[in-house]
């Protein structure tokens, strides 16, 4: 008879112990993993999805063609530089310095700063030729000119966003709204890192502001997490919380990862939510950044020639800080290396006239460090497996800006997505040429236009990736970094 009760109580035990909770945690478990299966079975159908080992989603892999680039070095200016007063030299636009802006070239078209009828602006600084390549160069970059046999302009890139923010987004993700992953994040998802004690995907600011966009730049959309881009910094502790707390020594702290990294195992085996697991390989790379984090960032270890070619200044946050760093962080294999520097929106005010005042500044802060990052990964035989570019999100019109109407001007330009210039070196395209043109006041592409998500499978087939194959289901969508437009690769820039 007791026998019989303990039997009893035992199975209502069970049967409480079975909550509604379990039962849809169990329900949605399968129904998960039906949907997992199918999705992969699809993409394997139609794409390429990379494969990494469980315990470590960042395991290096290789790619699926043959590669030029190893690594990524992308320099944005935030804000869009002018390319009228750097790198697109327009002599007819001099001579039309002053006089009104045709109608057609205000028809249909929306301004930020520009009402009535625009004064036309000639370019504030001379241009020279440089280089064995004969490329054009303004007297604002005077070191970086000294490299144009490196490098290939492209001078004829569009976009189809007009706001900053919006725009920033499209050079970045291949989308103008948010929660779609950035160029960074989907490298590291493709090929994982070769360093398993730094991120692969690291981002460096500079110019005091974060960009418009902000984080949405470096996120990892809707890919895991672990993907997303890790900001450090170049002033204090490159990274927040980087070290242990007061009483808290390495050894507690592995300790510590021990026990939580057997409860996270456990609630995956369980749950079986693929976060989780990303979960452990964030704490575990975090453990490792505490001791190789400082050491990639600690620039003081650099001799003073180097810091003398750069610009650079140990414990000052500035670009040329970080571009020190990112070749540092380059020659550890950092998959991509991102670096924002605001501060290059170029309209004029009463106060600022921004063409003759802050985008002086904004030169000689990015002259110099570009040119030594140029030359030092030359220099090192870096260059050639490292692909570096500089871009703005877009251009900058030939007319001035007149606020309020034509009674108010200043030196400023206006937003221009029909024209704006993208500069790459290394990594497999061709050095010293120029590819696409702007018409005579470089307003609009007339040769050779490429669109952003041309460049974007550029950048993919240079690391090895075919962009059509490159793609993630979500959304009922197999997602591609370069979108469902027609797109092609820039095959006459390559190496």
């Amino acid at each position: 008879m007791n026998n019989e009760r303990l039997k009893l109580e035992s199975q209502l035990a069970s049967l409480q112990s079975d909550t509604r909770r379990h039962f849809l945690q169990g329900c949605a478990t399968g129904m998960g993993a039906m949907w997992l299966a199918m999705q992969n079975t699809a993409s394997a159908n139609t794409g390429v999805k990379p494969v990494h080992s469980a315990a470590n989603p960042l395991s290096p892999l290789a790619p699926p063609h043959p590669a030029k680039a190893k690594r990524v070095i992308y320099l944005h200016m935030i804000g869009a530089p002018s390319q009228l007063e750097l790198f697109d030299y327009k002599p007819d636009l001099q001579r039309l310095d002053g006089k009104d802006c045709p109608k057609e070239f205000m028809e249909g078209k929306r301004f930020a700063f520009i009402q009535g009828t625009p004064k036309m602006l000639g370019s504030q600084f001379p241009f020279e030729q440089h280089g064995e390549c004969g490329a054009w160069v303004s007297d604002r970059m005077p070191h970086f000119a000294k490299h144009v046999d490196d490098v290939c302009f492209i001078k004829s890139m569009q976009t189809d966003q007009f706001n900053h923010g919006p725009a920033q987004l499209m050079v970045h993700t291949g989308q103008s709204r948010m929660g779609y992953p950035s160029i960074g994040s989907w490298l590291t998802w493709g090929l994982g890192t070769e360093n398993e004690d730094l991120p692969g995907f690291i981002v460096l600011l500079s110019g005091g502001r974060q960009p418009r966009a902000g984080k949405a730049l470096w996120s990892a959309g809707f890919l895991p997490s672990v993907y997303q881009g890790v900001q450090c910094r170049s002033q204090g502790d490159p990274v927040l919380d980087i070290s242990n707390p007061p009483g808290v020594t390495r050894d507690s702290r592995r300790a510590m990862l021990d026990t939580l990294n057997r409860l996270n195992q456990r609630a995956s085996e369980e749950y079986g939510d693929p976060e989780t697991l990303t979960r452990i390989a964030q704490y575990e790379m975090a453990f490792r950044m505490q001791a190789a984090v400082p050491d990639a960032m600690d620039i003081t270890k650099e001799p003073a020639s180097v810091h003398e070619a750069y610009g650079s200044e140990p414990g000052k946050e500035s670009f040329a800080n970080n571009c020190l760093l990112a070749r540092r962080l380059a020659e550890r294999d950092v998959r991509f290396i991102q670096l924002f520097d605001w501060g290059w929106d170029s309209h004029g005010s009463a106060k600022n006239e921004a063409l003759n005042d802050g985008f002086k500044t904004k030169c000689e802060e990015t002259d110099r460090p570009i040119a030594a990052l140029l030359g030092d990964l030359k220099q090192r035989g870096m260059l050639e497996d490292t692909l570096v570019i500089w871009s703005g999100e877009f251009g900058r019109t030939p007319m001035r800006e007149n606020r309020g109407g034509t009674e108010m001007t200043y030196v400023g330009r206006d937003h221009n997505p029909g024209a704006f210039t993208l500069w790459m070196a290394g990594g497999g395209v061709k050095p010293g040429m120029t590819y696409g043109e702007t018409d005579a006041v470089g307003y609009s592409a007339v040769h050779n236009p490429v669109q952003l998500r041309d460049f974007h499978a550029t950048l993919l087939h240079l690391l090895g990736f075919d962009h059509e194959r490159f793609s993630v289901p979500f959304q009922g969508l197999n997602q591609r970094l370069t979108g469902v437009k027609p797109t092609q690769v820039i095959h006459d820039i390559l190496a």
